[in-house]
Order: C-alpha cells, then sequence, then structure tokens
C-alpha cells in the first residue's frame, strides 16, 4: 500500500498514455495552432507538425541558419504574431527569430537582456512575447541562478522585467483564456507562479500558485484553472490546482520517457500531447539514439482558447 506521507501523487487519478509518435532528439514547447500538434526537435534545428496519425513535417527548418554569435541554432519556444508570423526562441543565440515562410530574421535581439540561454516562450493575443530564461547555462554545468523574465513587445522591442525580481530557472509559460495571468514555472525552485496581466501586458502582483513535489518544466492550463506540468525526474506529467493538489497524474517508464512539456489539444481539447525525451543534455546523443516521442492521452477538463 502507498504511503500518503511519502507519496506525493498517492491521491491523484492514474491516466495511461499511448506513444503518438517517435523518432525525435529531443520534442519540447508543444502547441496546438490550427487544429493540429506543433513541437520543437530541438536538437534537429526544427520546428515540426504532426498530423493525427504520428506523421511529422518539418514547418520551420534551423539546421542551415548562420548562428549570429557562433551558438548552435537550437529552437525553444515558438508562437504566431497577429498577422500569423511565426516567431521561435534560438536558445543560444538569444535571440528571438521570425519566419516568413522562406526566410528566418531577427525579430528581437536579447542578447544584452540575457544572462543564460532563453527558453520557453508565449504570445498574446497582441503579439507580445514573455519569455523565460535560465540564467546560466545549465549545459556548461554553472550553478542556477535567478534572473529576469524577458518581454518582446509587437515592434521587436524588448526590456527585461527587473521590477518583477528574479525567477530561479523560469521554464514552462502559458497565458491564461483571458488574458489576466501569466504563469510560469520556476524548474530550480520547485514552483509554479502566477503573475496578474493588465490591459497592456504589463506584469504584477507575483505569487507562488503551488509547490511541486520536482522540478517542473513546460506547463499548459485548462479551463478550471489547472496547470498540467511536465514533470521530467519523476517521470511524470501532472495537474496542479492553486494552492497544492495534484489531482491527475500521467506516469511513464523511466527507461523510455523524461516528458519535459506537454499541451491540451485535439477537436474538444480534452486530449493531453505530452512530448519526451532522454538524452536532454547531450545532443550528440540525442541526435544518434532518436529517443523523442509524442504520447497522447483523454483528460476530463478541456484547454479551448489557452496559450498554449
Amino acid at each position: 500500500m502507498t504511503d500518503t506521507a511519502v507519496d506525493p501523487f498517492a491521491d491523484a487519478r492514474p491516466l495511461t498514455p499511448r506513444k503518438l509518435s517517435s523518432g525525435f532528439t529531443w520534442a519540447e514547447c508543444p502547441r496546438w495552432h490550427d487544429g493540429a500538434l506543433w513541437f520543437s526537435d530541438m536538437y534537429a534545428h526544427r520546428i515540426l507538425r504532426l498530423d493525427a496519425d504520428g506523421t511529422p513535417h518539418t514547418v520551420v527548418d534551423l539546421s542551415r541558419r548562420t548562428s549570429a554569435n557562433g551558438a548552435e541554432v537550437i529552437p525553444g519556444g515558438f508562437g504566431w504574431l497577429p498577422d500569423g508570423t511565426p516567431i521561435v526562441t534560438s536558445m543560444h543565440e538569444r535571440l528571438v527569430l521570425a519566419y516568413d515562410g522562406e526566410r528566418l530574421t531577427e525579430h528581437a535581439d536579447l542578447r544584452d537582456l540575457a544572462t543564460g540561454p532563453i527558453n520557453d516562450m508565449v504570445v498574446d493575443s497582441d503579439g507580445r512575447a514573455y519569455i523565460t530564461q535560465l540564467g546560466f547555462d545549465l549545459f556548461a554545468g554553472e550553478t542556477p541562478r535567478e534572473s529576469a523574465l524577458l518581454v518582446v513587445e509587437p515592434d521587436g522591442t524588448a526590456r527585461a522585467l527587473t521590477e518583477l525580481d528574479g525567477f530561479m530557472g523560469a521554464n514552462g509559460i502559458a497565458v491564461t483564456a483571458d488574458g489576466r495571468h501569466v504563469v510560469t514555472a520556476e524548474a530550480f525552485a520547485n514552483r509554479i507562479t502566477v503573475m496578474d496581466r493588465d490591459e497592456h501586458g504589463r506584469l504584477s502582483g507575483r505569487r507562488v500558485f503551488v509547490t511541486t513535489p520536482s522540478l517542473p518544466d513546460g506547463i499548459c492550463l485548462d479551463d478550471e484553472g489547472g496547470v498540467w506540468a511536465g514533470l521530467p525526474s519523476v517521470p511524470a506529467v501532472a495537474r496542479f490546482t492553486e494552492g497544492g493538489a495534484i489531482t491527475d497524474i500521467v506516469r511513464f517508464d523511466l527507461a523510455e520517457a523524461l516528458p519535459p512539456a506537454c499541451v491540451l489539444g485535439g477537436e474538444d481539447r480534452r486530449t493531453l500531447f505530452v512530448c519526451a525525451g532522454l538524452d536532454v543534455l547531450d545532443w550528440e546523443q540525442s541526435r544518434k539514439n532518436r529517443n523523442g516521442t509524442v504520447w497522447q492521452v483523454p483528460v476530463e477538463v478541456s484547454g479551448a482558447a489557452n496559450r498554449p
């Protein structure tokens, strides 16, 4: 019998995922857009769209890009401007790139603002991008430290949100369906944080939404205020409600999938899509082994209209 004192997931409803697609490097930052699942195949330098049967199609190819600073071009979070233009973070270049269907151009230069690789991103309905950063070079073995959230206005101007104080490895980020809040996972503080957002996109009122039992990574939101978070060290994806309840859990085999991120999609937005991989810190092994996978599982609460 499970001891609830040592198992934080003991009361959570267990859900069983089904593998949808495989053969990727490190699958990350999933989005539901135009009736399909999109995600970053990070170490293959591309953004993919999946058909319903799991067949992948490359929609943004960054592999032939000449780096602005000699760093490898690794796509992270992405979204769309109001005119439909995709924008994507180039993590180690510390740039936000725009794609016009043929060429990648610089939408925003964050090199003077970011203190480490930039990470995930969410784009609001006005075309404003909120961007997380690790704040240190995880891949070089540096010690975690706090860093600011970054914001890029629709015209490409950028600044650090220093008025919010530092975040400890801000990772997944999302805007609520009503646009009134921004939620982010602080990976190295084991917490999910929420902020108020006004009609001009300004953030304030930072507070803890929930403390998580392990490192939270990518997140998505549902229509009842729940936050799904990837917990790759468990490994699992779990649904949290404000204050601490864990209502649902999707567990994975440690040898098969470490799930960093998820998104709600499908026709009724009641399918949870989960991105996973195995070789997160070893780019070459990730490219060689192609252990990245995408999974799906039906859930009870929809995520309609959330970004992402």
